[in-house]
């Protein structure tokens, strides 16, 4: 008996092993298919409009709201896209454009503008992982793919992934549900107090055709503007 078992625990050892090594390789492909087709879909995506959903929840204290409004995208020069945000409530535009960005706060008549890499990253964020090259996202995550066959609230089945900064950042982690054209559809930020801001892209429109004006806010006379 303590020969056989002798004999067979080795056996089954390396079968373990073999088993875990084509598993982790298995992911590690299915990222990289990932991956390329995130590639290939921020190079043919020109401009964008879609609704936009955000929840932000706070386990600490215990609370969690919502919003809803309307994104509009548009591929400017280099890595440097023009984004707008209009949410419905409260009532509020995030304009990013050429390096600045602005929100205005109608009810409030104030607007706050200031260098595009202080924005809140609110409904923009899906973009910031869709403009990144393959070659990007492998210097600045570390990627685990936490399921193939996700569903989004929207009904969309996308693949779940974990990114984890490589570098320092302002926040511990993000998760991305990433659809089959390679389209993140679903953002998740995670503070490093573990609050959370989930993005939800819907009712897509691609390559649609936009004038300046969807990136220009005209603000009234009067409202107060402050520089950060």
């Amino acid at each position: 008996m303590k020969r056989i078992l002798r004999l067979t625990l080795p056996v089954i050892a390396i079968a373990m092993f073999v088993g875990v090594s084509v598993t982790e390789t298995s992911a590690q492909n299915k990222i990289g298919e990932i991956k390329r087709r995130m590639d290939a879909h921020n190079k043919t995506l020109t401009t964008l409009r879609s609704k936009v959903t955000m929840v932000k929840a706070s386990p600490q204290v215990g609370t969690s709201d919502s919003t809803i409004g309307v994104v509009t995208y548009a591929k400017g020069k280099g890595k440097k896209p023009y984004v707008r945000v209009d949410w419905q409530r409260p009532e509020e535009s995030l304009l990013v454009k050429d390096g600045k960005y602005l929100i205005y706060r109608p009810q409030l008549a104030q607007a706050i503008t200031g260098s595009s890499d202080s924005a809140p990253k609110g409904g923009s964020s899906p973009f910031e992982f869709m403009n990144m090259s393959k070659a990007e996202l492998d210097a600045n995550y570390e990627i685990a793919l936490l399921s193939e066959n996700a569903t989004l609230s929207s009904g969309v089945k996308t693949f779940h992934l974990q990114m984890t900064p490589k570098t320092k950042t302002s926040y511990k982690s993000a998760e991305i549900w990433v659809d089959v054209d390679g389209m993140p559809q679903q953002t998740k930020i995670i503070e490093k107090n573990n609050d959370t801001t989930t993005v939800l892209l819907s009712n897509l429109e691609k390559n649609v055709k936009l004038e300046s004006s969807n990136f220009t806010i005209t603000m009234p006379k009067g409202v107060q503007i402050k520089k950060t």
